[in-house]
């Protein structure tokens, strides 16, 4: 490692954004790419060995949720930071990576230099976030958002809007081929996003699933 630099992992499923953006940064002065790779049960073994200043991520479900590297990492590296880069401007997404642990949070509208300028501001110890998802922040903080329950069981249990949905569907008392019908999916889709469920919450089966989501405000 070079001291006084900025030593950067990146991960993206993407190949050829990795190959570009890992090119772009290595012509800068004073950051380097130490790393990148897609997504993978062994990206958390290459991020450690690789001792990065700074995390460059993309696919927040990925990252925070499937595979928990964000989580991980920031366990395993002390001062390592945290920028997610190419995210939508969906507050509960961005709400539930501030609370992982992320530091800078780039639109997909943001350029490579827009970028670039974040993972320099975070690793000056700084904390960036797009202008149009502060009020979230603060009414979050604020403890004043009026979804507040959904968004509590999604950042906390990891649940999807979808699982969300279908927890509350259960709660009424529908089979799985009731709520395929009503929500014109597969019965083998339901399925899955139950299984999906019951592997997220540790739960034994769907009432058990139900049970804890109302415990924490989902579920009336």
């Amino acid at each position: 490692m070079t001291p006084g630099w900025i030593h950067v992992y990146l991960l993206s499923e993407n190949r050829l954004l990795r190959e570009a953006l890992t090119k772009y940064i290595n012509k800068k002065n004073n950051v380097r790419v130490v790393g990148a790779s897609a997504f993978s049960s062994l990206a958390i073994d290459q991020i450690i060995a690789s001792e990065p200043d700074i995390l460059l991520s993309d696919t927040a479900d990925h990252a925070l949720s499937e595979l928990q590297v964000v989580p991980e990492v920031l366990k395993a590296i002390p001062g390592l930071k945290v920028v997610m880069f190419g995210m939508e401007s969906d507050k509960y997404t961005f709400l539930r990576s501030v609370q992982k642990g992320v530091m800078g949070y780039v639109l997909k509208d943001a350029s490579t230099a827009e970028v670039l300028d974040v993972v320099r501001a975070v690793a000056n110890d700084e904390a960036v976030c797009p202008s149009s998802l502060q009020r979230s922040l603060f009414e979050f903080v604020a403890g004043k958002s009026d979804r507040m329950p959904s968004y509590y069981v999604k950042q906390q249990l990891g649940l999807s809007r979808r699982e969300q949905q279908l927890v509350q569907m259960i709660g009424r008392g529908l089979t799985n081929k009731e709520i395929a019908s009503e929500l014109n999916l597969s019965e083998q889709t339901i399925k899955n996003h139950v299984h999906s469920m019951l592997r997220k919450l540790g739960a034994n089966d769907r009432l058990a699933v139900v049970e804890l989501c109302r415990q924490h405000g989902l579920v009336a």
